[in-house]
């Protein structure tokens, strides 16, 4: 799940993207058209709707990507390669937020009239950071540090409309209570799963949802990494709703 995309700590539970997937995504620009999750060499034919905007994700997230794709408009994908260390004594909240504006920031001048979307999220365990594990041995680490336990999970989002500089935010709570797990689940389910890239080590979109007991959350799909309630209600602000 996600402290650092914390440049873009991802979502923390989508479909695991295949190998053509991220090979689809270079450090500076993809062009998505279509709103679906499939891949892109057999694009569905969903009709899109047309805006008068440019729209920007900045962010090279995969699972990120998939899921602004669910709402059929036509967006780039922008690395924004934001420093994302955290300030001292900021909150997990204030970072994700913090960080969500300054990648929409980061990408404005290349894109001076476009909507830009960014957004990120911070993964804590009490008073302890979640960042992604990188390797089995901290996955594994993670993972019996939150058996049994309730991890928060702080998801911003923030759109900037690059013309007049005007932008709205906001961030999305999600609770998430583990279950007791056991060394032999623990190795099974890393065997099986590597969340490596994933902060918290739990894919709630795959196999990682077998070790949740439960999720709290106003907006499901915070947890992947990019609000899609919270978006749909700034796009609408912004002049762009996604049904029109």
């Amino acid at each position: 799940m996600q402290a650092s995309e914390l440049a873009d700590r991802e979502g923390a539970a989508q479909r695991r993207p295949g190998g053509r997937e991220i090979e689809a995504i270079d450090d500076r620009l993809v062009r998505h058209q279509a709103g679906d999750d499939t891949i892109e060499e057999k694009p569905r034919q969903n009709k899109v709707m047309p805006e008068s905007r440019r729209l920007i994700l900045a962010s090279t997230s995969a699972y990120r990507r998939q899921l602004l794709g669910r709402l059929g408009l036509a967006f780039e994908c922008v690395s924004p390669g934001v420093e994302e260390t955290p300030v001292p004594s900021e909150t997990p909240a204030g970072t994700a937020q913090r960080l969500a504006t300054l990648k929409t920031h980061a990408v404005a001048a290349r894109f001076p009239d476009a909507l830009i979307i960014g957004a990120d999220q911070v993964a804590a365990l009490g008073p302890h950071r979640l960042d992604k594990p990188g390797n089995r041995a901290n996955a594994s680490a993670q993972l019996r540090a939150l058996s049994g336990q309730v991890a928060e999970f702080h998801t911003a989002v923030t759109l900037l409309d690059a013309g007049s500089g005007q932008h709205w935010s906001r961030v999305v709570p999600c609770r998430v209570r583990f279950r007791e797990l056991s060394p032999q689940q623990i190795e099974t389910y890393l065997d099986r799963e590597q969340p490596f890239d994933c902060a918290g080590s739990a894919k709630a979109e795959g196999l990682g949802i077998a070790l949740i007991a439960a999720i709290e959350t106003e907006d499901p799909t915070s947890l992947i990494g990019l609000p899609l309630i919270a978006l749909t209600e700034l796009l609408a602000r912004a002049g762009m709703p996604a049904l029109g």
